[in-house]
């Protein structure tokens, strides 16, 4: 199995800053995409931004120029450095990742973190 981590998520201002942090552990062979999505209430989840093992990065257009996805391959985690937030950026964030786990053989599946609240304040 497989765990994904999140931290980081908090109250800020609007136009202030915050970097999340998601780490997995487990019985992990390699990880390919890492990403993070967001959720607002009584909206549907939505891709923030991708990151390739390779290092190939994605983004939302609307967040495009103020935040900021790396990863560490050999600590199996991924940052999401947030800048210039606003406050209909407001929810909760989740970390995902495509894994491919050892055991009888190796098994890639979708793994999701728990989520970290992000709030911010107009």
């Amino acid at each position: 199995q497989v765990q994904l981590v999140e931290s980081g998520g908090g109250l800020v201002q609007a136009g202030g800053s915050l970097r999340l942090s998601c780490a997995a552990s487990g019985s992990i062979f390699s990880i390919n995409d890492m990403d993070w999505y967001r959720q607002a209430p009584g909206k549907q989840r939505e891709l923030v931004a991708g990151i390739t093992p390779g290092g190939t990065t994605n983004y939302a257009d609307s967040v495009k120029g103020r935040f900021t996805i790396s990863r560490d391959n050999a600590k199996n985690t991924v940052n999401l450095q947030m800048n210039s937030l606003k406050p209909e950026e407001t929810a909760v964030y989740y970390c995902h990742a495509y894994v491919f786990t050892t055991g009888m053989a190796i098994r890639g599946d979708n793994y999701w973190g728990q989520g970290t609240q992000v709030t911010v304040s107009s």
